[in-house]
């Protein structure tokens, strides 16, 4: 019953025109809010599932690092303890280190030796992420190397033409054979492929074979860096099996925690942009007040009537609370539709486009969430209700006359 008074009061004429145009102010205040809500949070999920696939590309589903130093040692049984895991797919060795790559510029690179099996626990090596040249690591003898597209362009180095000889620089941990003047082992290496995946990566690593690196940095034959892993498993149950088969000395990482911070960022700035937006619907909130409290004046005879034939003061309120939900509601769903429609038409047909050619995609990319349209849906309401509580409250607590 009281959004049936709440509904005739919204449909019927009003002494005072203002009361009319405040009200539609208030729900096309309310709609453009909630369609801005959706339509940013949508196309923030669309760039953050991007970020994440290219994230995923690049690391591993697992990785097994030292839980101090640099590297550690791993035994042939301890190996295959891993292999056998349940879970565990493919397994890949890598060896990592800071180094120096000197082509027609110089510039400080993070190399990994990685073996056969690597471009099997990730996709690196594909078309989309291999723009110029091949995934070629060579061997201890030649060595090749396949640098970021940052890297490619700081060092000046060319993986088409070779002009430039590229020379790698990596510390002397234990006086090996070739030494430079500087006391960096040095090494002419033939640039084979650019990779690129994102910044973070272009600008920081290259790759080459794992026996060059080992030997190089003067490893032992079971010594490494990192395992890092494929699973077909529930990463966390892996995870569990596999620590405790290792022990403390290692540290077994998932791809969430070997990106800790980055998913921790992308969840303060989604709810950041919530909070931002959110205030779209505050301000129709204010709106919604105004054109409420006109409203109990414009219905002061009906009020006395109602209250004559036996409402109660929480029936009063009760009806005009449900006309402020029914405002916010009508609004709200205008919104989410229109900016389902928005978000449709650019996931088909990608209207937007994105300003420059220096991203992977040229379009503004949208993914639609169901908790997305959940938490607007509650944000309205929340804010209807609160915002309807205070003239409807002094609606039911006043006392009018139908003597003039």
């Amino acid at each position: 019953m009281n959004f049936l008074f709440a509904w005739r009061y919204f449909r019927s004429n009003k002494s005072t025109n203002a009361i009319n145009v405040i009200a539609w102010i208030s729900m096309t205040a309310i709609a453009v809010g909630s369609a801005a809500l959706i339509i940013v949070l949508s196309v923030f999920n669309g760039f953050e599932d991007l970020v994440k696939g290219l994230y995923a590309d690049f690391y591993a589903d697992m990785r097994m690092v030292p839980a101090q130093g640099k590297t550690f040692h791993l035994s042939a049984a301890q190996i295959q303890q891993i292999k056998n895991t349940k879970g565990v797919a493919v397994i890949s060795f890598v060896a990592e280190e800071k180094a120096v790559l000197n082509s027609a510029f110089q510039t400080i690179v993070s190399v990994k030796g990685v073996d056969e099996n690597y471009t099997s626990v990730n996709k690196i090596n594909t078309p989309q992420h291999i723009p110029r040249g091949k995934f070629e690591l060579g061997n201890i003898n030649e060595p090749k190397l396949v640098v970021g597209a940052g890297i490619e362009n700081a060092a000046g180095v060319d993986v088409e033409k070779g002009i430039y000889p590229a020379t790698l620089y990596l510390p002397n941990r234990q006086a090996a054979k070739l030494i430079s003047d500087d006391g960096l082992n040095a090494f002419t290496v033939k640039p084979s492929g650019t990779f690129t995946v994102q910044q973070d990566f272009d600008i920081k690593y290259v790759f080459t074979n794992l026996a060059f690196v080992k030997y190089m940095l003067s490893m032992a034959e079971d010594e490494y860096s990192a395992v890092e892993m494929k699973i077909n498993g529930d990463p966390n149950t892996v995870k569990k099996i596999l620590q405790s088969q290792m022990g403390t000395a290692f540290l077994v990482e998932t791809r969430y925690e070997q990106n800790r911070t980055l998913y921790a960022v992308m969840q303060v700035e989604k709810w950041v942009i919530y909070g931002i937006l959110s205030l779209i619907l505050v301000v129709a909130a204010f709106n919604m007040i105004g054109a409420l409290t006109m409203l109990v004046l414009e219905k002061q005879k009906d009020i006395v009537v109602l209250k004559a034939m036996g409402a109660s003061e929480q029936l009063v309120q009760q009806i005009f609370l449900s006309e402020g939900i029914l405002l916010a509601g009508l609004g709200g769903c205008c919104g989410i539709l229109l900016a389902t429609l928005i978000c449709w038409l650019q996931i088909k047909f990608k209207l937007i486009k994105l300003g420059g050619n220096t991203f992977i995609i040229d379009y503004y990319p949208v993914k639609l969430i169901a908790v997305d349209f959940l938490l607007v849906i509650i944000t309205v309401a929340v804010i209807a209700v609160l915002a309807a509580w205070i003239p409807s409250r002094k609606a039911s607590l006043q006392s009018f006359s139908l003597k003039s």
